[in-house]
């Protein structure tokens, strides 16, 4: 199609950070080609919708911003409607059929596709990765290591909807690293399905630890963090890098799901509780200081009570620095959906709600340890009253905590501020005036 009249493009993008990089990979492309990027729908000539596909509630939102496009796109107040991404890659046969109003559809790795389509130009694949346009702050951004997973976990789908892993070379992964330093990125946050499997797959073989050495040397980068870990293959080499390495924050995304064993071999995660708390201990003993995040499932079918309690238990136990608990969500095509021990509805919402309300008051607890404490901090954004909103090396950008300094201060720079109070979720604090 011809982009001389339509070329402002908005571009909603869904679903988890590696879904946000795919559309700043595309963004930037169409930037290239001199298309303007809008942020409000109703002002745009082209609306690109990229969808998650994992998990219910995903697809109920992938839907109704869908549905919500197609109004806009049915009414003529935009001109072309495009979806992409994992939900239309899974279902896109079945979508097109229910939804004429789209114009087009693309999977999850149809960036040069899309780019054609819209330009009417010859486009191939890696183009638009050099001049990717980031969606967030000018100072944090991801970097999206591999493509893809080869585990075989029986609750997800991303095997089905992405593929097999393909890892990013580690010359390629340090090169866009350093291109998103030169332009401002103090942050780092490295990403794919399963980074702790990263460069398994390359010729030669690589690993997750040989490309952190390498990120760590990259100039003006302050802070690396790691997202997204599985702790089956957290291995000895990485950890140690927790207590070496000058960049990498001592922080770790580690998704454990459970604390059953009869769960995590029902689950197919490869490593058993005794060897999450191994890796726990180890990560500890590297480095005291370290902040683990990890994500559970609750209602997994076969689910009983007695594996409930030890889940509880379990979080009671380790003490978890950040936590994320989502319900059980069949996955077609997966191993769990063919398992039809189903937990009620209401029994996983009361497990959900009972392992918050026990990280809800661990977090506090822990918060008021810091009462006094000086913190360096990143400052993401302004509040209305005026105030300043931070983060330690603590929390990821998004999903987790936040510190709020009493005056405005510059986003994207780094302070040294005292904690003065704390709450469940997040910290008050004063700046240092240094002498």
């Amino acid at each position: 199609m011809n982009n001389s009249k339509q070329n402002r493009v908005c571009m909603i993008s869904l679903g988890c950070a590696k879904n946000l990089v795919d559309s700043e990979i595309l963004l930037g492309g169409l930037k290239q080609e001199n298309y303007e990027i809008v942020q409000k729908s109703d002002e745009a000539d082209i609306l690109i919708v990229n969808t998650c596909g994992f998990l219910d509630t995903a697809r109920e939102e992938s839907v109704d911003v869908i549905l919500e496009a197609g109004e806009l796109r049915r009414s003529n107040q935009v001109e072309n409607l495009v979806v992409m991404g994992c939900f239309s890659d899974r279902y896109g046969s079945e979508l097109h059929d229910e939804l004429p109003e789209v114009d087009a559809f693309f999977g999850t790795d149809d960036h040069a596709a899309v780019l054609s389509y819209l330009t009417g130009k010859s486009h191939t694949k890696d183009d638009p990765d050099y001049f990717r346009s980031l969606l967030t702050p000018n100072h944090y951004a991801y970097l999206k290591i591999a493509e893809g997973c080869d585990n075989g976990c029986s609750f997800c789908s991303i095997p089905i909807m992405r593929g097999q892993q393909k890892s990013q070379p580690v010359a390629w992964n340090v090169q866009e690293a350093q291109r998103l330093a030169d332009v401002g990125v103090k942050e780092l946050l490295v990403i794919a399905q399963d980074s702790t499997s990263y460069g398994w797959d390359l010729t030669p073989r690589s690993s997750l630890h040989e490309l952190m050495d390498e990120l760590d040397k990259v100039n003006e980068l302050e802070w690396i963090r790691l997202h997204y870990a599985h702790p089956a293959h957290l291995h000895r080499e990485m950890i140690q890098r927790f207590g070496q390495l000058e960049k990498l924050v001592p922080y770790i995304d580690m998704p454990v799901q459970h604390g059953s064993d009869k769960m995590l071999k029902d689950m197919r995660r490869g490593l058993m509780s005794s060897g999450i708390r191994k890796r726990i201990d180890d990560l500890r003993q590297v480095n005291p200081d370290i902040s683990i995040r990890t994500s559970i499932i609750v209602g997994f079918p076969g689910e009983s009570d007695s594996d409930f309690k030890e889940l509880y238990d379990f979080v009671e136990e380790i003490e978890f620095d950040r936590l994320g608990v989502f319900t059980y969500s069949e996955e077609e095509g997966t191993h769990g959906a063919s398992i039809k021990d189903d937990v009620p509805t209401e029994i996983k919402t009361e497990r959900m709600d009972a392992i918050m309300m026990l990280q809800q008051d661990m977090n506090w607890k822990k918060n008021q340890t810091l009462i006094g404490n000086i913190e360096r901090v990143l400052i993401d954004r302004h509040s209305e009253d005026g105030t300043s909103i931070g983060r330690s090396y603590r929390d990821a950008p998004e999903v987790d905590n936040f510190v709020r300094i009493d005056e405005k201060l510059n986003i994207g720079e780094f302070y040294d501020v005292e904690i003065t109070d704390a709450f469940e979720y997040d910290l008050a604090a004063k700046r240092l005036v240094h002498a």
